[in-house]
């Protein structure tokens, strides 16, 4: 495969589209659309900085999941607590504010950050932390107004009950939630 045009189509508020012409293997060419949450300038660019984390939060045992209205999927679906990085804002100080928002919650102790991964391979070129944290506190909601989460710590056999039941998740929450419920994490 090799790349022959990149082209910016779109320019919204949060997320900036792209089409991509490549040659395939057969030597045709082959029109790709991607997005971003960062301006592009060409194919060096993609996949950089990270834009964001996904937090597996745990309590005494319990797993923290968050049951959010996503307008993208027009429905509540079990998430994990998540957001994207500020201008001038480390991955530790993300993790903290991002919590806090969302949860009320407060960090006990990070206790792993994986290496950015990409968030959504098929189309974007977005990479996000992946943060293991011991959380405490209390719940209170200090989100915004454009968001609706309810969080909730839950146990092995409540966690598996959710699975089980189909109940609708990010994929990265389930995969969370599956390794929680048998012991994983």
């Amino acid at each position: 495969m090799e790349l022959i045009r990149f082209e910016k189509v779109r320019d919204g508020k949060y997320l900036k589209n792209y089409e991509i012409t490549y040659l395939n293997k057969l030597g045709r060419e082959k029109k790709y659309e991607i997005v971003s949450r960062r301006d592009l300038s060409g194919a060096k660019d993609l996949g950089g900085a990270p834009s964001g984390v996904s937090i597996i939060a745990t309590n005494n045992d319990s797993l923290l999941l968050l049951h959010e209205f996503r307008m993208g999927v027009n429905r509540n679906v079990y998430n994990l607590c998540a957001g994207m990085i500020e201008n001038g804002e480390d991955i530790e100080a993300c993790i903290v504010r991002e919590l806090y928002e969302e949860t009320g919650l407060k960090v006990k102790e990070i206790k792993k950050i994986l290496p950015p991964s990409f968030a959504a391979v098929a189309f974007s070129d977005t990479t996000t932390y992946i943060a293991f944290v011991e959380v405490e506190g209390d719940f209170e909601d200090n989100s915004s107004a454009n968001e609706q989460i309810s969080a909730k710590f839950y146990t092995r056999p409540e966690v598996t009950a959710l699975i089980d039941a189909g109940e609708p998740f990010s994929s990265r929450a389930q995969l969370a939630a599956y390794l929680f419920s048998v012991g994983g994490i």
